[in-house]
Formats: C-alpha cells, sequence, structure tokens
C-alpha cells in the first residue's frame, strides 16, 4: 500500500519568555499579548490580539496556515505584521517563513513533509528461524 504524503504545521516563538514550538492542528489561533489568546506572546511590544492564524484547505486534501494582522473580526494590531522582511496585512505561510511581530518577537514557520507509516499488527504465524550454529558465544569463533 503506497503511502501519503503528510504535513507537520510548526510554529516557533521567541519572546521575552524564551522559544516556545507549537504544533498547529486547529482551524483558527489568535496570537497576541492578551493571555486568552491561544498562542500568547510575552512582550510589551505587541499588541493584545496582535495576529490571526487560519487554517485553509489545499486541492490534495491538506491544508495551510495564513497569517492575517489583528483580530479575527478584523482589528488590526498597532505595529502590523513583518513578514519575511515586508509589512503585509496577510500572507499564505510558507516553509521557514519569519514573521515579526516587534523588537525581538518573532516567529518562525514550518511545513514538515513527512511520509505516512503503516501500522500493521503483528502476523502471529509469522516465525523466526535460528540456525544452531547461530547459537554460542562469539568469542568461541575465533
Amino acid at each position: 500500500m503506497p503511502s501519503e504524503p503528510h504535513k507537520n504545521h510548526l510554529l516557533i516563538i521567541e519572546d521575552d519568555k524564551g522559544r516556545r514550538e507549537f504544533i498547529l492542528t486547529s482551524p483558527l489561533y489568535s496570537i497576541g499579548r492578551d493571555p486568552k489568546c491561544d498562542i500568547r506572546l510575552v512582550s510589551q511590544f505587541v499588541s493584545r490580539r496582535h495576529a490571526t492564524l487560519v487554517q485553509l484547505p489545499n486541492e490534495d486534501g491538506s491544508f495551510y496556515y495564513r497569517i492575517v494582522d489583528g483580530n479575527a473580526k478584523g482589528k488590526v494590531s498597532a505595529n502590523g505584521l513583518l513578514i519575511n522582511g515586508r509589512k503585509l496585512q496577510a500572507q499564505d505561510l510558507k516553509n521557514e517563513d519569519e514573521v515579526v511581530f516587534g523588537p525581538q518577537v518573532r516567529a518562525i514557520y514550518y511545513s514538515l513533509q513527512r511520509d505516512a507509516v503503516l501500522t500493521v499488527p503483528p502476523d502471529e504465524w509469522d516465525i523466526t528461524l535460528i540456525s544452531p550454529n547461530m547459537v554460542g558465544d562469539p568469542e568461541d569463533y575465533d
């Protein structure tokens, strides 16, 4: 059975608290200083609801994430987003994209390709044969 490619979506945040990893699986994430945000940024230089991550479908059944400046209701952040060095309102994220929220507050997005592993229960009739000359201490054979 052929394996189908899958992607793991990962967001690595670096802020005043240090470096943290978030595995992305949900359809929507709020990002900001507010303790109620799904992904909290620890810095006085970011907005309470600085950005929103939205999961969108690809044609092949997989998905990707788009980052949008501000909250889910459309209110933009005070400082905006710098994505790969460009000030943008929104961006479909690609592997290794860098998003800067403010001084010393950034995120790096990873879309990691992995192969699905087919897990099958062991065959109850699988027998491993051991030859009599395989038994013994290897030092005896010198």
